[in-house]
């Protein structure tokens, strides 16, 4: 009784705290069962500024004692909403945050957890996207085309504990196997196995339904991990976007076809030295160019992979 008035008591003072920044409805947040222990909120295909930041995906894992959360959403608003989509089903702390990467529509939503004491766990290598100037930017913009769910009391919190390397926490007999993936997606990635039920976290290694983010990523070692990935076992998959999956094998081809498809093609246009707009006009996209998120942001992809491979020629 006195934990359940506790929760009650931290989840009120986080609500009063955000009661000025409430969601639109559209948002449409459910909260779905994947498994025993495991639920996830799907966000919304497209990007941000269409969906009051709802873009991502974020689970929690009920374990006998505590709830552990794997990412945190792309605003503080969108968190404590998903907080109080999971008090409908369980009264247990959040105790963890597992962080897959360090970008905005994953950790927006991290101070509503660390206001309840959750630790935040994250890979190694966040420090690259915290401390370079894009996270401060980023940060800037977001204030003004989420506002008001991002505003100035929104911040930027570094982790209270770092992976870099693979590892398991058994929480009262449920096991959680962190995979440390290295810098693919991100400057740092993170997947998470929850080993009794047979479902994959993937984060964003893995897209489904829409245009993968690639940004300023590793898109050699992302491919790599990929093609490596053993997809035999596995009940389900939730990946960092989009729905989840129970062929884990048909939605890793998505990402693994597309990262190919565009490395291969901007890989030609370096070794032939043709410029970037004239190969990228060239190129028939017609089998990507209906998913969301294309108009937004294959361009970019595009243009990140061709300078990496420029890089990569040049021995950087």
């Amino acid at each position: 009784m006195i934990r359940i008035l506790c929760s009650i008591l931290l989840l009120a003072g986080t609500l009063t705290a955000w009661a000025g920044v409430p969601l639109d409805a559209r948002v449409g947040m459910q909260l779905q069962r994947v498994s025993e222990h495991v639920y996830f909120v799907q966000g919304k295909a497209g990007v941000a500024t269409d969906n009051q930041g709802f873009i991502s995906n974020a689970a929690a894992i009920v374990t006998p004692k505590e709830v552990v959360l794997v990412d945190a959403l792309g605003t503080p608003a969108l968190a404590r909403l998903f907080l109080e989509k999971l008090r409908a089903v369980s009264d247990r702390p959040v105790t963890r945050v597992i962080v897959t990467h360090y970008h905005a529509d994953h950790i927006y939503g991290l101070q509503v957890f660390k206001a309840l004491g959750a630790e935040i766990i994250a890979p190694a290598g966040y420090r690259d996207y915290l401390e370079a100037p894009i996270a401060r930017q980023r940060l800037a913009e977001r204030r003004q085309s989420l506002a008001p769910w991002v505003n100035e009391q929104t911040r930027l919190l570094a982790p209270d504990r770092v992976i870099d390397r693979d590892t398991v926490l058994d929480l009262d007999g449920v096991e959680l196997e962190i995979g440390y993936l290295g810098s693919a997606h991100s400057d740092g990635d993170l997947s998470v196995l929850v080993r009794p039920d047979r479902v994959l976290i993937s984060g964003d290694l893995i897209f489904e339904g829409r245009i993968p983010f690639t940004g300023g990523a590793d898109t050699a070692h992302w491919l790599a991990l990929l093609e490596q990935m053993d997809r035999s076992g596995l009940a389900a998959l939730i990946p960092g976007h989009g729905p989840v999956a129970r062929d884990p094998a048909g939605t890793i081809d998505l990402t693994l076809r597309y990262l190919r498809f565009v490395r291969g093609r901007m890989a030609q246009a370096v070794e032939e030295m043709i410029p970037f707009d004239e190969a990228y006009a060239a190129i028939d996209w017609s089998d990507w160019e209906a998913l969301p998120a294309f108009d937004a942001t294959n361009r970019r992809n595009a243009y990140g992979v061709y300078l990496s491979l420029e890089r990569e020629m040049m021995g950087d």
